[in-house]
């Protein structure tokens, strides 16, 4: 059995993730942290999860308790998971990291620290999402250059980044579909006397509003028809349990750096 270390541990990722651990056969919550301002400090980790209490205590940071864990998972901030992942690839500990934001020099740091343990970095740990992951560019690759394609992401108030880590790697597989590259053609907002959209650009546009979990669609319109594909959230469960499945497998897995398509076995389709 793996014993799991999870970061945010009050949050709500945090708290239904180590609800979905708990409901794991082979996984162990053995500790959850937060930061040393929390007022949830001390607090039993299986009553704030709601899966009854296990006499695990929330503690401030991961230095006291990273010696008891197998794997930690992280759902936090992007600043904060990479002060994580250098700790864990110190002490060769497994990671899932399922935190948005991550920034191209992050990813490029990340990519170098996995040589010193293993790690599941995905935006999305949802099976649905990387099963459109891959559906969504094999659409565009045989719609080709003769459909626009665009892609709208709708989530609650409270997210701090946009646009999705979710909408941003659909962007990416798409373009690379129709041989395109994301950072040359992605277009994130349109407002004013914009003139003709052009042939080649990919539209992401952000929806921020009430307690939307998590919406993705992805159209393909063009001359006198329109293709779309959705991917709806009802929950934070099914992230939290992609995050759950990942923690299970990663922990048998040598160095090196994956993703869910790896977890999955999505990786040749």
């Amino acid at each position: 059995m793996s014993k799991v270390l999870i970061a945010g541990a009050a949050g709500r990722m945090g708290r239904r993730i180590g609800y979905m651990v708990h409901q794991h056969p082979d996984l162990q919550v053995v500790g959850g942290f937060e930061k040393e301002d929390s007022p949830v400090l001390g607090k039993d980790m299986g009553e704030l999860g709601g899966y009854g209490a296990i006499g695990i205590p929330v503690v401030a940071g991961l230095g006291g308790i990273i010696a008891a864990g197998d794997v930690i998972i992280d759902f936090t901030f992007h600043e904060a998971t990479m002060q994580i992942a250098r700790q864990a690839a110190r002490a060769g500990k497994a990671m899932v990291i399922g935190t948005t934001g991550l920034t191209a020099a992050n990813l490029a740091e990340l990519k170098e620290l996995a040589a010193n343990f293993p790690c599941v970095q995905s935006p999305n740990m949802a099976v649905g999402v990387n099963v459109l992951f891959k559906v969504a560019a094999k659409v565009a690759a045989i719609l080709g250059d003769g459909y626009d394609i665009e892609i709208v992401e709708a989530h609650h108030r409270m997210k701090k980044d946009a646009p999705s880590g979710t909408a941003l790697k659909l962007g990416e597989m798409v373009a690379a579909a129709v041989h395109r590259n994301l950072a040359e053609v992605g277009v994130y907002a349109r407002h004013g006397m914009i003139g003709e959209r052009t042939d080649k650009e990919i539209g992401i546009q952000t929806i921020r509003a009430g307690d939307i979990v998590g919406e993705h669609t992805v159209y393909y319109a063009g001359a006198g028809e329109r293709l779309e594909i959705t991917h709806r959230a009802h929950s934070r469960d099914n992230f939290a349990r992609g995050a759950a499945l990942a923690a299970a497998w990663v922990v048998k897995q040598p160095n090196g750096l994956y993703n869910m398509f790896d977890v999955l076995g999505l990786q040749d389709i």
